[in-house]
């Protein structure tokens, strides 16, 4: 990673952060018209939430290795290669879109090869965050991070892909297939190597030892497994509804196919509002009480989407539920890349979400059931938001005896080992 830090850090993290605003921007466009297009060929909550279920299976199943392989090569190039394939599958997408041949099955289809290929890349962009930051701050550059994500996937790409959706089915998803392009040709302006360890030949026969280095590592990390629970169990009640929002935006507020990429949009201006926020509520309060009051307004607004009828109402309270949990990741992140050695933090990434990325197929497909009993979006919403108010109390009391604010306590936490988690 030498040859990394011989180029400006600012100038190699502003060409990390317009990869990621691009490919964010297509994912965005396409997280809004791939479940518009599923409701074109079902209303049947369970199908609905089995689409967001795929999506997020990979991360389930591959994390891990996704991970490992990480670590083992040019994390650069990855993200190229898994960017370019994600162009490719929706391109094919927006063929068979307009060809009129489209079936649930295929969209299910598509859906888990982009988010096979979107374990890559999201786990190569988080691990080269230190390296093209090198000395400067790293809650200002997951602040930058989460932004991106947040201004491509819901501010900008929820209303395109809503609006071009309603315009031609197959708008969006060529759209979609252009960022992920652009994506990876912005990075071959990213100077350097970036392998987490030092440059050898790949000996497949290895993966597994490697694999259980960075699950060893965690598990012998009393904070970093404190807050890989929390997160998994938020990340699991959230995804309750989540999965029912483009339910709970037709259904019960009655919103359009047109504007219920706007509902979305006003949950990027909460997010925005977190990621800016951040590191100024870390600075003034400290990153537990972050976390600790972060999930309690995620509780509270996905608590009192349960609540309203009124879509400025509902759009509003789905901002604060944005605010809040980007604030929460931007000290997650925070806290994963000060504490684990670069050299394993791809393998310590891929055990972390696959604990909280693979809880989300289990909670979409669990809050479809839930929708399907209940009757309606909303009152999953409601459940959702009280299981989060009960996490937050978790995570009080998990947290209570760690500091995540300082070099001192991260130093503690590393050779603090607790059993009795």
């Amino acid at each position: 990673m030498d040859e990394a830090r011989n180029d400006g850090g600012g100038r190699r993290l502003t060409w990390l952060l317009t990869s990621s605003a691009a490919s964010h921007l297509g994912d965005g466009i396409g997280k809004v018209a791939l479940p518009l297009l599923a409701t074109t060929l079902t209303r049947d909550p369970v199908l609905i939430a089995g689409l967001s279920a795929t999506q997020f299976l990979p991360w389930l199943l591959f994390a891990a290795v996704a991970g490992a392989l990480v670590d083992r090569i040019d994390r650069r190039r990855a993200m190229i290669v898994a960017n370019t394939a994600r162009a490719v599958a929706v391109g094919v997408l927006a063929v068979l879109v307009a060809a009129g041949g489209m079936t649930i099955w295929l969209v299910y289809l598509t859906a888990l090869i982009i988010g096979t290929a979107e374990t890559i890349a999201d786990s190569a962009a988080n691990a080269l965050i230190p390296a093209v930051v090198g000395d400067g701050s790293l809650d200002a550059a997951n602040s930058k991070l989460q932004a991106c994500e947040i201004v491509g996937q819901t501010f900008l790409g929820g209303p395109v892909g809503s609006l071009t959706f309603a315009l031609f089915a197959a708008f969006p998803f060529i759209l979609n297939s252009a960022g992920f392009a652009l994506a990876a040709a912005v990075l071959l302006g990213l100077a350097g190597t970036y392998r987490g360890q030092a440059e050898r030949p790949v000996r497949p026969a290895k993966l597994r030892t490697e694999l259980g280095d960075g699950l060893r590592w965690l598990r012998g990390h009393a904070l970093l497994l404190r807050l890989v629970v929390v997160a998994g169990l938020l990340s699991l009640v959230s995804e309750l509804a989540q999965a029912q929002l483009v339910l709970y935006a037709l259904e019960d507020l009655h919103l359009s196919d047109a504007t219920f990429g706007f509902f979305a949009f006003v949950g990027g201006i909460g997010g925005l509002i977190g990621a800016g926020t951040a590191p100024r509520l870390v600075r003034s309060a400290g990153r537990r009480a972050v976390v600790v009051g972060g999930i309690i307004c995620c509780g509270l607004g996905f608590g009192g989407m349960g609540l309203v009828r009124s879509p400025v109402a509902g759009a509003a309270l789905f901002g604060l539920f944005a605010a809040a949990v980007v604030a929460v990741n931007v000290v997650l992140a925070t806290a994963r890349h000060t504490l684990v050695p670069g050299e394993l933090l791809g393998r310590v990434l891929g055990v972390w979400r696959t604990v909280v990325w693979g809880a989300i197929p289990v909670g979409a497909l669990l809050g479809g059931v839930l929708t399907e009993r209940l009757g309606t979006a909303a009152r999953t919403f409601a459940v959702s938001g009280v299981a989060m108010l009960v996490i937050a109390a978790f995570a009080f009391g998990a947290l209570r005896r760690f500091s995540l604010g300082d070099e001192s306590d991260s130093a503690a936490a590393l050779t603090h080992h607790d059993p009795g988690m």
